[in-house]
């Protein structure tokens, strides 16, 4: 296996230099009270006894993710976008690290639960704690978001979903999928859609359908998709491949390409910053949708980029990825590997 090979550190560039070129980073000033809105919801689920619980927030920074991916946000969408990642990580983790890491069907059954929210949504609250809080995180987003805005936000989470259960089955089956296949799996994986339309969300930003229709946007979202994902397969390798978990890009490109680890973060290296370089033109060549649709998408774009900037710097901020790793210099950043289970 892959994995017997794998050698005793690894090399990381500054993945945040790379995609800091498409913009500058700020904090939401909300970030303290957002915070403490949103745990205190958070703690009502009971979700996680409160040692468990207390790892999950603790560890996850999810206040600073928010307030770094999120900075012009009022204090009640930055409250919404924090329950969104509370949300979104202890269901992605209950697939990813859980019980539930190789089992399809039981993936499937638990988001079949959440998926009955859509068709009722003014219907009671599930008992079922995950799609409890899906069904809060969808009674705020209502509150202000445009249809259109909440029509592409449902229509990303039942993507995420069923992605959910082609990665548990995956992983089921010990499969590592092709390069080309697991990109595109990633990008429904990492909730790339979703984070869009929370964008669009915590600025009540009103964007006409036809501007996410045009090819150049959804090549420029494509790219900025692949901008949250692959550093999120670099940073995050060693704690999955502790896991146990192979579904990474990085061990994609090493059983596809047969080269070493090293080989193989720096080729994804490259080609993290080939698409930044891919974003930037694409941006170059936007057409005009009319002055105040130009301008809303502006905002728009803006957003996006301060999402993706402050995403990849979470990633190093976090222990949930470096735990007791100094990231203080990540301009050449050596990682020991760490051994199975140390997470």
């Amino acid at each position: 296996m892959i994995v017997d090979t794998l050698p005793s550190q690894f090399c990381l560039k500054d993945l945040s230099a790379i995609t800091g070129r498409v913009c500058e980073l700020r904090v939401n000033a909300y970030q303290a009270e957002a915070d403490r809105a949103a745990r205190a919801w958070f703690n009502s689920i009971k979700l996680y006894d409160d040692r468990k619980r207390s790892k999950f927030v603790n560890y996850g920074k999810f206040d600073l993710f928010a307030a770094l991916s999120f900075p012009d946000a009022d204090l009640k969408h930055l409250t919404t976008c924090l329950i969104f990642f509370f949300w979104a990580f202890s269901t992605d983790d209950l697939s990813d690290e859980g019980d539930l890491q190789s089992k399809p069907d039981a993936v499937q059954a638990g988001h079949d639960i959440s998926v009955s929210i859509l068709g009722d949504p003014t219907g009671p609250r599930p008992q079922y704690p995950y799609a409890a809080m899906f069904y809060d995180l969808l009674v705020r987003f209502r509150e202000t978001s445009t249809p259109g805005a909440y029509k592409r936000f449902i229509r990303a989470f039942e993507a995420w979903s069923s992605s959910q259960v082609t990665q548990s089955r995956n992983r089921s089956q010990d499969r590592i999928p092709s390069v080309e296949e697991f990109i595109l799996i990633r990008r429904a994986t990492i909730g790339g859609a979703m984070v869009e339309a929370m964008v669009e969300y915590s600025l009540d930003l009103d964007l006409p359908d036809e501007v996410f229709e045009n090819p150049i946007i959804q090549a420029m979202s494509d790219a900025t998709n692949d901008l949250m994902t692959w550093p999120n397969d670099l940073c995050s390798f060693n704690k999955e491949q502790s896991d146990g978990d192979y579904q990474n890009l990085v061990f994609c490109i090493m059983n596809e390409r047969n080269v070493g680890l090293q080989a193989a973060i720096d080729i994804l290296t490259e080609m993290l910053a080939q698409r930044v370089d891919d974003y930037v033109e694409l941006k170059s060549k936007l057409p005009s949708f009319g002055a105040e649709t130009d301008q809303e998408l502006a905002r728009y774009l803006h957003a996006l980029e301060n999402f993706v900037q402050g995403t990849v710097l979470w990633y190093y901020l976090s222990p949930r990825y470096f735990r007791g790793v100094d990231v203080t210099n990540r301009d050449n950043l050596v990682v020991p590997l760490f051994e199975p289970g140390a997470f």
